[in-house]
């Protein structure tokens, strides 16, 4: 009796660690390599340089730093941009010019698991976050940046790990959020729908596992939660044909905090062919957040 219940004990944890590794390999976003860089986007050598950032467990996170123009006041305001998941740095540079016009600093950092980061066994959106925060502290030790006047822009799930950061720290001046997600578990739940993952054979027990790798409750993490306790302004940003993440999401998430704009705008997730006219209400926020005076800046993101 006792060798028949420890052999079906240790298949049990035999089929358990089967299941975490599938489930692990199922969800790990693809590390795409950089398609572009600086000089894309008009940049000369001499305003960008590559950086290594010191991040969680001791990975490293590539990024970018463009200081900014030297006509910019000193110390300047700085923005940190985080990409969303299977995506990198390089996809943020669009972003670029129009805050740079506008005297902004702008890191770019590759979340770890992507781009030229560290490898991790899982990345997570609550390691985004943590990916983020190391982020601003090593951008607040460079000279010339406004450590009091630094705000983040994120996309999908770097939106959502943006929303996580500034309610837990309050150390930012803005958040844009693009594409952000209401709720982690509706995302996995759509995402096991389009894999054809049967929910109540196999797909509560993947959100169950999931939660108990990353240490945390969806709940705990889900914008829809940690909007209200964000206590600087959010620019929320959705596209009206946003087929990954419904509009729906944007506008519950308006409804959360009164901090909270909400910008529709032509397009679907991916948005960087779309946000193009909206550049010059993006800075203006942002200059309004960081009190910056008004100024001119291109109509378009390249």
């Amino acid at each position: 009796m006792f060798l028949e219940a420890a052999a079906a004990t240790g298949s049990a944890w035999a089929l358990r660690r089967i299941a975490h590794h599938a489930i692990l390999r199922g969800l790990r976003a693809p590390r795409l390599a950089h398609a572009q860089g600086p000089d894309e986007h008009g940049f000369a050598a001499d305003q960008v340089r590559e950086v290594r950032v010191p991040g969680p467990r001791g990975r490293q996170l590539f990024g970018w730093l463009v200081s900014p123009p030297v006509t910019a006041q000193r110390p300047a305001p700085a923005v940190l941009a985080m990409h969303g998941w299977g995506a990198n740095a390089a996809m943020m540079w669009p972003v670029v010019p129009p805050l740079h016009a506008a005297g902004f600093a702008v890191l770019l950092i590759d979340a770890r698991c992507h781009g030229r980061s560290g490898d991790e066994t899982f990345t997570s959106m609550p390691r985004f976050a943590e990916d983020i925060a190391a982020g601003l502290a090593w951008l607040r030790l460079q000279p010339d940046i406004a450590v009091d006047r630094v705000a983040l822009l994120g996309h999908s799930v770097g939106a959502a790990a943006a929303l996580l950061h500034a309610s837990r720290h309050h150390d930012v001046r803005a958040v844009v959020s693009l594409s952000a997600f209401a709720h982690p578990r509706e995302v996995m739940r759509r995402h096991m729908t389009e894999k054809r993952v049967p929910y109540p054979v196999l797909g509560w027990y993947v959100l169950r596992h999931v939660q108990r790798v990353i240490g945390v409750s969806f709940d705990d993490i889900a914008p829809l939660g940690t909007l209200a306790r964000v206590r600087c302004p959010v620019l929320l940003v959705h596209g009206r044909s946003d087929s990954a993440v419904p509009v729906g999401d944007a506008q519950r998430l308006l409804a959360v905090s009164s901090r909270v704009r909400l910008l529709l705008v032509d397009g679907d997730h991916d948005l960087r062919g779309t946000l193009a006219p909206h550049a010059p209400t993006l800075v203006d926020f942002l200059s309004t957040a960081c009190a910056l005076p008004a100024v001119a800046v291109p109509d378009g993101l390249d």
